[in-house]
C-alpha cells in the first residue's frame, strides 16, 4: 500500500486491526477470491474456521471501516498529489444490477480507467431515481469542494431534474 493510505490506516485502526486488515489484503490477492469462506480458510491462525470466519465477520463491521471514515481521506490525498484545481475531473457515474443485487457507483475517470469513489447497493430492483441520485451527489461533492466536475451518465441519468440539480451545483455535465 501507498504510504499516505497506510498513514491513513493506522490513525483508523488499532495496532492489531492494522495488521489483520494487512493479512486479509495479502490473502485477497494471492487466493483472488472475494469470498468469506475462502479468506477464512486460509487466513493463517491456529483457530478453527468457523472462528476464522466470525473474526473477519467482526472486523468487517468494525465501525471505523466505512466509506466516509477510510476511503474518503484517501480519496482527497489523491485529489491533492494528483490532480490540479483548475483542471476538470470527470466523475462517472453508473447503477448496475448484478443478479439481485442493484448497485449506484461514482467514479473519477483518470488516466483512461474509472477510480471508485463511492458506491450505494440499492434496495430495490432497476433504476435509481432523484431523490436517490441527489443522495449519492450530496455525499461525494464535499470531496471535490476545490475542483471543477464533470458529471458523466449514461441514458438513465438523462432527466432535467438530475441536470437542473447538477447546474444548481455548479456542475458540468
Amino acid at each position: 500500500l501507498p504510504e499516505f493510505y497506510q498513514n491513513h490506516l493506522k490513525s483508523q485502526l488499532t495496532l492489531a486491526e492494522y495488521i489483520f486488515l494487512k493479512i486479509l489484503l495479502h490473502l485477497l490477492q494471492s487466493i483472488k477470491k472475494v469470498s468469506l469462506e475462502k479468506l477464512a480458510s486460509a487466513l493463517p491462525l491456529p483457530i478453527k474456521f468457523e472462528s476464522r470466519r466470525k473474526r473477519i465477520q467482526r472486523f468487517l463491521s468494525l465501525p471505523n471501516l466505512t466509506i466516509e471514515k477510510v476511503w474518503f481521506p484517501i480519496i482527497e490525498e489523491i485529489l491533492k498529489r494528483y490532480f490540479a484545481p483548475e483542471k476538470i475531473i470527470y466523475v462517472a457515474i453508473d447503477r448496475t444490477n448484478w443478479c439481485r443485487i442493484n448497485l449506484f457507483m461514482v467514479s473519477i475517470i483518470w488516466d483512461k480507467r474509472a477510480f471508485p469513489v463511492y458506491f450505494k447497493l440499492l434496495p430495490k430492483l432497476g433504476s435509481s431515481n432523484i431523490n436517490e441520485q441527489k443522495e449519492i451527489i450530496d455525499k461525494i461533492i464535499p470531496l471535490f469542494i476545490n475542483y471543477k466536475i464533470c458529471v458523466l451518465g449514461d441514458r438513465e441519468f438523462c432527466s432535467v431534474k438530475l441536470a437542473k440539480y447538477l447546474q444548481e451545483l455548479g456542475l458540468y455535465f
